[in-house]
């Protein structure tokens, strides 16, 4: 009998049928809300046929205003935290269930360079935001690379997390 692959050595248009399936399976839908992406975790959902089924929609929160006018993020948080904080990552996911119909949300925001960077949030910081049915996880990360490179980490990493707290739901 072959062995399924684990989630982290797929890749990310694989990670996406696996996230597609355990969405289905639920009957969950999905949203996303992204800063530095700018919408490419939505744009890997979409780039599947029949994503309707389980993607609801797509949040590109790049400016601090955005982020309070699209998902109900408190500017105080952003004032005293900074965009790219744990505090700003579970908000943006918390604003994405609230200002949608999906069950699940995944969260972004962080510096993907190569300007924008500082000693305390370096370029490659990010901040990760997931709801799952309730539960709210957060993690940071810093990746390597340019621009591209921390992007598509991000992407990965992003979807990856999301159907491991799927499939423990």
């Amino acid at each position: 009998m072959p062995q399924t692959p684990a989630l982290s050595d797929l890749d990310t248009p694989a990670l996406v049928q696996t996230l597609a399936d355990l969405l289905q399976r639920k009957h969950w839908m999905m949203a996303t809300a992204e800063s530095c992406t700018g919408g490419l975790i939505a744009g890997a959902c979409t780039d599947l046929s029949g994503s309707s089924n389980w993607f609801e929609r797509g949040f590109v929160s790049y400016s601090n205003e955005a982020k309070a006018e699209l998902l109900g993020v408190d500017p105080a948080l952003i004032q005293v935290h900074g965009a790219v904080s744990e505090q700003v990552a579970r908000a943006m996911a918390a604003g994405a269930i609230a200002h949608s119909r999906a069950q699940v949300a995944v969260a972004v925001t962080g510096v993907a360079g190569p300007t924008g960077g500082s000693p305390e949030k370096p370029v490659g910081t990010v901040w990760f935001g997931w709801s799952v049915d309730g539960q709210v996880r957060t993690e940071r990360r810093r990746f390597d690379g340019d621009r591209a490179a921390v992007r598509g980490a991000t992407v990965h990493m992003a979807l990856q997390t999301l159907a491991e707290m799927i499939l423990k739901a």
